[in-house]
């Protein structure tokens, strides 16, 4: 964790990648493409704690069909900027043999954490698992699962903002940043 005036220097210092109007544009795109394909599903909505909460509540607004929330806490991250082992901390508590899961969370990195959370629901008997992510970061890299619904992209560099935290900080930015120095 960062006292106040750390983060304040951070974000000074910092580049801005999606302002608060663009982030807030393809929240609403991407809500009309999940309305689309899930509208007929009765899903279950799961956020991913803590980096999901921003997306998933301004999601959760604009869907236009019924929907049964939970959430669940998983971190490969902790406080560090490069992802550890993965922690489950919480798992569903409704019950998701049979239906269909949509998956919120806040950045597709490596997929590590994304793909893992898309099998564990699958050994619950989930029957179907779609993933929204509101990043998805432009690292070059193969990931083992790519996403299914995308609000914005992000460059390779340390980004925080709308649900990412730097050092503890900024998750409640309502625009996206990158540090300049990684």
């Amino acid at each position: 964790m960062i006292d106040a005036q750390q983060a304040m220097t951070i974000l000074a210092s910092s580049d801005i990648i999606h302002s608060a109007d663009s982030v807030a544009a393809a929240v609403q795109r991407v809500a009309r493409e999940i309305t689309e394909r899930l509208r007929d599903c009765h899903p279950v909505l799961l956020c991913v704690l803590n980096g999901g909460v921003p997306f998933a509540g301004q999601l959760m607004t604009q869907l236009t069909f019924p929907l049964d929330f939970d959430y669940v806490h998983v971190s490969r991250y902790g406080q560090a900027s490069s992802g550890g082992t993965l922690s489950w901390r919480v798992e569903p508590t409704i019950a998701l043999h049979g239906r269909t899961v949509l998956v919120v969370d806040d950045i597709l990195d490596e997929g590590v954490t994304l793909v893992a959370i898309r099998d564990r629901l699958h050994e619950l008997g989930a029957a179907a698992c779609y993933t929204a992510v509101v990043a998805d970061k432009l690292n070059g890299r193969r990931k083992p699962i790519q996403a299914d619904f995308v609000a914005l992209t992000v460059p390779d560099r340390f980004v925080f903002g709308y649900g990412m935290d730097v050092r503890g900080a900024w998750r409640n930015l309502p625009a996206i940043y990158a540090t300049r120095e990684d």
